[in-house]
């Protein structure tokens, strides 16, 4: 590219930037999400993390203050700071894929799970998170109270059970423990008992 004007390097490296938005942009075979979990599991191991991220709330009260009032929250929190890190990076990673790397085609679900979601009275819109749920419009006393009721379940279910699913599942099994199986198969049964008794009952 030698003698290439300034101008000219600009216009290249901005149709490259393109180039690789739309790449980024394009749905990605499942695989890419287990090697790239498999990557963070692969580097905690190394340096002796385990990872769980429902342990970043315990650090969240702790620094709020709480463990003024509870013992459990009375901890060192700054050893829990790559945690938090990891939660933040979670986050902004969050907000550039949907507001700049968002694709405007509609989401491609299975025709048995479109069939299945009917059955329970929610149509399928293409979104990632069905508008008929989560939308403004849908906001209503019902669903305010399954969402307060749903985040005490799992708040008290990932103390109870010594992490979430992430913890147990992802970090718990790949360190070979028992009590990681037991729970995750535990997860798997609450999740076919909602699904597939308590949902329709709801809805």
């Amino acid at each position: 590219m030698g003698g290439t004007s300034p101008t000219g390097l600009i216009i290249y490296y901005f149709a490259k930037t393109q180039q690789m938005l739309e790449i980024i942009k394009q749905p990605w075979p499942w695989y890419v999400s287990g090697a790239a979990i498999a990557g963070v599991m692969i580097a905690l191991l190394y340096y002796g993390r385990s990872f769980g991220f429902s342990s970043n709330l315990r650090t969240i009260c702790t620094l709020a203050g709480a463990g003024k009032r509870v013992p459990f929250f009375d901890f060192d929190w700054k050893t829990q700071k790559w945690n938090l890190f990891f939660l933040i990076g979670s986050v902004i990673g969050g907000i550039i894929a949907g507001m700049w790397l968002k694709s405007d085609q509609p989401m491609q679900l299975a025709s048995k799970t479109i069939q299945d979601l009917k059955t329970l009275g929610i149509d399928f819109d293409g979104r990632l998170e069905p508008g008929q749920l989560f939308s403004i419009h849908a906001l209503s006393l019902k669903n305010v109270a399954l969402m307060l009721v749903g985040g005490v379940l799992v708040g008290f279910g990932s103390r109870y059970a010594g992490g979430c699913t992430s913890g147990h599942a992802i970090s718990g099994l790949s360190n070979l423990q028992l009590p990681s199986l037991v729970a995750v198969i535990g997860f798997f049964i609450g999740g076919l008992f909602m699904t597939h008794i308590l949902f329709p009952l709801i809805f």
